[in-house]
């Protein structure tokens, strides 16, 4: 029995437990997935957990807000991308060790690959993109957004965290996520990554209000509810808009192949995952 899990705070809209259920169903797996909701300022909790991983009682973790951050003292050893990135977001026992990855990079480039295919016409002219936050997801984002050959912004309301941020990236500028943010030239592609538009939030939008929404792309992070009105608001506009289902999604087959050497259908988990809102 291969017992699997996430760590996080909040977890009552997670859509993990429905992709890694399926996904040990359609590999054949005998398993369980179970959502370990512990608060940020619980960190002895965060360790007891960690220590059912090294203990083999849990085979692998999945690590979400606010812990992506928090784990990594915890860990024995950092892949080389999550050592970049700064932020962890699978957990798993390697020759006695706990290891710690980042799959969020790798999911949101796939996932936003198969976004542009339905309205990037110019793949080979100059790639600009804003991103708003600074947590762990930005950092992932950031990163796959500079290895596809992207110039980026960040901008957040913690100005210090996104120049901290941007100083250790090549193509990356940062900027105060504010009513004056600035234009920035030939934007193509917004990503939200803070987690306003989630409950207790779902009327509010990460967008400054009353700034005009740019000629772009909008990808947000958030997936449940189904539609943010960050995205609600760019399809008004007639922009090009998705969720972040896509990137949850591949991130999580990333995972699940790294904890049991099966590379689960896509097909399969899009279907566990399609209507599915809390």
């Amino acid at each position: 029995m291969i017992q699997l899990g996430l760590v996080g705070y909040p977890l009552e809209h997670s859509l993990s437990p429905a992709i890694h259920t399926t996904a040990l169903r359609a590999c054949g797996l005998d398993g369980t997935y179970s959502l370990f909701p512990i608060s940020a300022e619980d960190l002895q909790e965060l360790k007891f957990l960690l220590d059912r991983v090294r203990n083999r009682e849990i085979a692998g973790l999945n690590v979400t807000i606010p812990h992506k951050l928090n784990v990594i003292p915890l860990l024995d050893e950092l892949s080389s991308l999550a050592l970049a990135v700064g932020a962890v977001n699978t957990i798993y026992l390697k020759d006695g060790r706990l290891f710690g990855h980042n799959t969020d990079v790798q999911g949101f480039l796939n996932d936003l690959n198969r976004f542009k295919g339905d309205w990037d016409q110019h793949k080979d002219s100059y790639k600009s993109a804003l991103v708003l936050g600074a947590g762990g997801s930005a950092r992932a984002v950031l990163h796959a957004l500079v290895m596809d050959g992207w110039r980026v912004t960040l901008a957040a309301r913690r100005l210090e965290q996104a120049r901290e941020i941007a100083s250790r990236l090549e193509h990356v500028n940062s900027v105060e996520l504010s009513p004056r943010l600035p234009l920035i030239q030939n934007l193509r592609l917004v990503v939200n990554t803070t987690p306003v538009g989630m409950d207790p939030a779902r009327e509010d939008s990460p967008w400054p209000q009353g700034l005009p929404l740019p000629n772009a792309a909008f990808y947000d992070l958030v997936y449940n509810p189904r539609e943010t009105k960050f995205l609600q608001d760019a399809r008004k506009a007639g922009l090009p808009a998705v969720t972040g289902k896509g990137m949850l999604i591949e991130q999580a087959a990333l995972a699940f192949e790294i904890w049991t050497g099966r590379c689960p259908p896509r097909a399969a988990l899009w279907e566990a995952v399609t209507g599915l809102e809390f």
